[in-house]
C-alpha cells in the first residue's frame, strides 16, 4: 500500500466517528461496497488544514455494485438498515450498477469504475473496512489532488459537463471552508 493511502487510513482511524461508520457499513456485507466522496475528502482536507475532524456535513455516501440487483428500493432498504444502527447520520446508498443511466455515461464495471465519472478528482476516493481493524482505500484517479488540496474536474467535466462542476464549486463553498484549496 502506498504511503498516501496509509495516511488516509490513519486519518480515518483517528476520527472515531468515521472509523465507527466504516464498521457500520461493513455490516451490510454488500458487494463492492465503500463509503466515498465527502466522507473521505473532507477528512483529508480538515487534516491538511490542521483542523480537528469535522463530522460528515450532509449525507454519507455509500456506494456498492451489483448488476443483478439494481432496484432503487434495495438502496432505500439499506439506508433504513444503516439508520437503525446510526440514526444521527443521513445515509445515501446507491448501487452504481444503475447510476450510469442517470449520469449519461456508458455502464460502469464496478463501484470504483463509477468514481472515474464523478465531477472532481479529489472526490473520487473511497474507503471500506474489512475484518476488525483493516481498511482499504480506492482512488481510481489517484490521490495527488486530494492531498495537494487541488480542485480539478475529472475528464468528463472539463468541457462536456463543465456547468455541473462549476455549480458544485459554487454551491459547496469549498474554497471558503478550506482556504488552502486551489483550482487547477
Amino acid at each position: 500500500m502506498g504511503t498516501a493511502k496509509a495516511d488516509i487510513i490513519s486519518i480515518l482511524r483517528a476520527d472515531r466517528l468515521r472509523w465507527h461508520l466504516l464498521g457500520v457499513v461493513a455490516t451490510l456485507d454488500l458487494p463492492d461496497c465503500w463509503i466515498a466522496a465527502g466522507f473521505v475528502r473532507n477528512a483529508v482536507w480538515d487534516h491538511r488544514h490542521q483542523r480537528p475532524p469535522s463530522p460528515p456535513d450532509s449525507d454519507v455516501d455509500v456506494i456498492w455494485y451489483d448488476a443483478d440487483r439494481t432496484d432503487p428500493a434495495l438502496d432505500r432498504l439499506h439506508e433504513a438498515r444503516l439508520a437503525a444502527i446510526a440514526p444521527s447520520v443521513v445515509w445515501s446508498v446507491k448501487n452504481q450498477a444503475r447510476m450510469h443511466i442517470r449520469n449519461g455515461d456508458p455502464p460502469y464495471a464496478s463501484a470504483v469504475d463509477a468514481m472515474r465519472h464523478w465531477p472532481e478528482t479529489a472526490t473520487a476516493v473511497a474507503a471500506r473496512r474489512y475484518d476488525a481493524e483493516l481498511c482499504e482505500i480506492a482512488a481510481p484517479l489517484g490521490i495527488d489532488d486530494l492531498f495537494g488540496l487541488v480542485l480539478r474536474p475529472t475528464s468528463s467535466f472539463v468541457n462536456l459537463k463543465r456547468a455541473v462542476y462549476d455549480e458544485r464549486l459554487k454551491s459547496k463553498k469549498w474554497l471558503a471552508h478550506w482556504p488552502l484549496l486551489r483550482e487547477a
